[in-house]
């Protein structure tokens, strides 16, 4: 053991002499390490965060979302009298609790401001497994209707507005208008809960007490879902058996509700990461071929100084020492560089990560959680050595088949072919490599082309949306509302440089969230259960929504503004509708019913607006799409319709966002307690959906280009290394009446074989690998023909280039210089 150690402590020491001597050697293979090895690491943290890292909460893999499954949906929202029942029989779920988004205005602390709120159940905190970070959560006897007002509020709001001052226990705050008693900060883990259909609030209230008498109608969900605790000793499939055999009981107890309503369970960690597991697969293994690269021109440099070391090898081998000595010694230098450019490798990622994180778009959940800690520092020592093995193995094969007598006899000058035949293959993998990962980017750059040219529907260039929430004493009146959203939309058209403005009762397009109804065609057989019934999303709007928004009119007439709450009640439905409701029929005229608003005359047709996805909404979703005036709602539902607030909408002839000050302003004339909020432009909502596909093709393109650099710097070694080594045959050549410009043929079409043989490997690969791209692509195919022969086009001409300044060199040797000195 200690003559091992000796060994290992000789082999360092002389290591560290020979990259002491040869400085800019070593410091060209250890920065070309740290790009691969830091651009692995800085992924690898990001899978890390995101995917590998457990839940903040207390045993996270027994938590799961439950969700009510019917005909139309598998992951549908849950009615509250059926959590109610879902608490009270399940045995294998330890606990049960439910929650909601919601808005709630503040008041009271200065001007009015909009809070993100969640409605939860009592228990939520004890099913997730944390605890407050002081007080307490709710008490069961809060959880209903009449209970006194008690809030929990966000860390961050904690700390932000009231300096985390313990004192907040017991202070009251206006919320809507109604009095809430601080009982409990939440901690800033549950930050983590940012999926599709939860955002975690800046304040919390006891979700029984909501008043909406819809929300206890068993036949009707309201964007409620429920979280579960996992019993000790109950399998997933256990606990989906015995919720499926509580939802039949259900279905036989309540037919009209809850008949063919089924269960589903699914795993919280699979939400909160849902959609990114593909791009982080992508990302991390396409990150790998720059390693892989990276390790290739490392092997290629080392083949090169190994040349110059042949004859000292065969001394030492001739002198008695052991082939296995020699490897280990080789070895040890390899894995040196390796651990130095992983150290280095290591700063740039922590760097790149930070100011990553800085710019990582809101949408990506648990970004919070990437960062260095200890699995990533196991992992960059796992691929330092990884690189360190793959590249030193290039010189210990060199001196396998070492000839002693023939090499001492040449005295270690020159290269036989052989040797270069393994520096040529190197590169044809680098470039074959670097192909796939142009191509990779080239796809996501044309899909986010293509995404962006689509016309969803609407015209989002110049509009501003603006979320606002009226004071209380207007926001519990429907006459009041109504007055308060026409006047407001009136002066705002008065404003120079607007061209339109309008009101939304419900959440935009490509928000993420929407509101689908049942509803039912006059003159057919009508289902008794609601959850049984076609859906629809539905729009309260304003008459100018459709100008404001640039939807078309397919036919009819769209709304005026005698449309009104004394007018007959009227509908627009959305080309979908009509061509699944009523194929070969014209629309106009029918009625269709809605438990909320009665019966409604279609008057015309609207165009189909993407709704769910910028590309074309999902087969899975609900596509159907019905506007309703928002003045014609019914006083007693008007007032609940805009209690998470109502969307202005504003369109210019001008930058949007300019226009912010003049809308607060007209609102806050008209009403002094109302809250703005949220304010953005509908591009901005549209670019906020592709916030996943815009980073992937960031992270690929940055790949790319850095697999380009290396290529391009392999190739013009590789190229300069033999250019060097028949610096004799090109004189030769030259003497012999050659000119420069057969000379450039010569060394540019030595480099263009290779070239061209790696693309040729590569665009085979890149058509394979490019299958694992195809839930991020849009309108591209994974064999795009276009951008296979761009990428291809582009590594052609810096490989050419790489080879064109060592061909260069080669057309100025001196015949007569290069022969005296062989």
């Amino acid at each position: 053991m200690w003559t091992r150690f000796g060994h290992l402590r000789r082999d360092l020491h002389h290591a560290c002499r020979g990259l002491r001597k040869n400085l800019g050697f070593t410091v060209i293979i250890v920065g070309t390490l740290a790009l691969g090895i830091g651009a692995n690491t800085a992924i690898f943290s990001m899978v890390n965060g995101i995917l590998l890292s457990p839940l903040p909460f207390s045993d996270p893999g027994r938590l799961y979302i439950l969700y009510e499954k019917t005909p139309s949906s598998q992951r549908g929202s849950v009615s509250y009298p059926n959590f109610q029942d879902w608490q009270r029989s399940t045995h294998s779920f330890l606990s049960l609790a439910a929650f909601r988004k919601d808005n709630l205005v503040l008041t009271g602390e200065g001007r009015p401001e909009r809070l993100h709120a969640a409605m939860i159940s009592a228990g939520l905190l004890s099913t997730l497994g944390v605890s407050p970070v002081i007080g307490r959560e709710f008490h069961e006897e809060e959880d209903h209707l009449g209970a006194g007002g008690a809030v929990l509020i966000s860390e961050r709001l904690w700390r932000k507005r009231f300096g985390a001052s313990p004192e907040i226990l017991g202070r009251t705050l206006q919320l809507n208008g109604a009095a809430f008693t601080i009982v409990g900060v939440m901690p800033q883990t549950l930050q983590t809960l940012k999926f599709t259909f939860f955002t975690p609030g800046d304040v919390y209230v006891p979700l029984g007490q909501w008043r909406d008498p819809s929300f206890r109608d068993r036949k009707v969900t309201t964007g409620m879902f429920v979280v579960g605790r996992l019993a000790f000793g109950v399998t997933e499939s256990a606990a989906n058996a015995e919720m499926s055999q509580i939802a039949a009981n259900l279905a036989a107890s309540y037919p009209d509700a809850n008949r063919h309503v089924a269960m589903n369970i699914v795993p919280l960690h699979q939400l909160v990461v849902a959609g990114l597991e593909p791009m982080l697969f992508v990302l991390f293994f396409t990150v790998s071929f720059v390693l892989l690269i990276a390790c290739t021109n490392v092997a290629n440099l080392l083949l090169a100084r190994s040349t110059g070391r042949v004859r000292e090898f065969a001394t030492r081998l001739a002198l008695g020492a052991g082939y296995k000595r020699l490897v280990a010694q080789l070895l040890t230098e390899s894995v040196l560089l390796a651990l130095l450019g992983g150290a280095l490798g290591l700063l740039l990622a922590a760097g790149g990560t930070r100011a990553a994180l800085a710019v990582v778009p809101a949408e990506i959940p648990r970004a919070e959680s990437i960062g260095i800690n200890g699995r990533v520092l196991v992992f960059t020592l796992a691929a330092s050595l990884f690189a360190g093995v793959f590249f030193g193995a290039a010189p210990v094969l060199k001196i396998r088949g070492l000839n002693l007598s023939e090499t001492l006899k040449e005295g270690g000058r020159g290269s036989s072919g052989r040797r270069h035949q393994t520096q040529r293959i190197f590169v044809v993998i680098e470039v074959a490599l670097a192909l796939v990962l142009l191509v990779g980017a080239g796809l996501m750059i044309r899909s986010l082309t293509k995404l962006w040219r689509v016309h969803p529907g609407f015209d989002a260039h110049n509009v501003l949306a603006c979320e606002i929430t009226p004071s209380p004493a207007i926001a519990a009146d429907a006459q009041k509302i109504r007055t308060l959203f026409r006047h407001l939309t009136e002066r705002l058209e008065t404003v120079p440089g607007v061209v339109s403005a309008s009101m939304l009762l419900d959440p935009l397009p490509l928000s993420g969230a929407a509101d689908a109804v049942p509803f039912d065609v006059e003159g057919r057989a009508v289902q008794a259960n609601a959850k049984e019934k076609t859906s629809a999303i539905w729009y309260f709007v304003s008459p100018t929504y459709f100008r404001t928004m640039g939807i078309a009119l397919e036919r009819g007439r769209l709304f005026l503004p005698t449309d009104d709450e004394h007018a007959p009640q009227v509908v627009l439905i959305d080309e979908v509708f009509a061509a699944s409701m009523f194929p070969n029929q014209d629309p106009i005229g029918k009625r269709i019913t809605i438990g909320y608003t009665g019966a409604s005359e279609i008057i015309g047709v609207v165009a189909h607006v993407n709704h769910w996805n910028l590309g074309g909404d999902p087969p899975t979703s609900v596509q159907r799409q019905m506007y309703f005036p928002y003045s014609q709602l019914a006083d007693k539902y008007l007032p609940l319709g805009i209690e998470g607030g109502a969307t202005v909408l504003v369109r210019t002839n001008s930058e949007p966002l300019a226009f912010r000050s003049a809308v607060q302003d007209q609102a806050g004339q008209l009403d002094e307690g109302l809250a703005m909020f949220d304010v953005r432009t509908m591009e901005e909502v549209a670019a906020a959906w592709l916030a996943t596909r815009r980073l992937a093709m960031t992270l690929l393109s940055v790949f790319a280009a850095l697999a380009l650099a290396l290529s391009a710097i392999g190739i013009y070694g590789v190229i300069s290394y033999m250019v060097g080594q028949r610096t004799h045959e090109i004189g030769i050549r030259m003497a012999l009446g050659a000119e420069p410009a057969d000379i450039l043929q010569l060394i540019l079409s030595q480099g263009g074989k290779l070239t061209l043989l790696g693309i040729g490997l590569g665009v085979v690969a890149a058509i394979f690998l490019a299958q694992l791209m195809v839930g991020l692509l849009y309108g591209v195919s994974p064999a795009d023909a276009a951008t296979l022969v761009a990428a291809a086009i582009l590594l052609a001409l810096v490989a050419l280039a790489a080879c064109y300044m060592p061909a260069r060199r080669a057309m100025r040797v001196n015949p007569l210089v290069s022969l005296r000195f062989e």
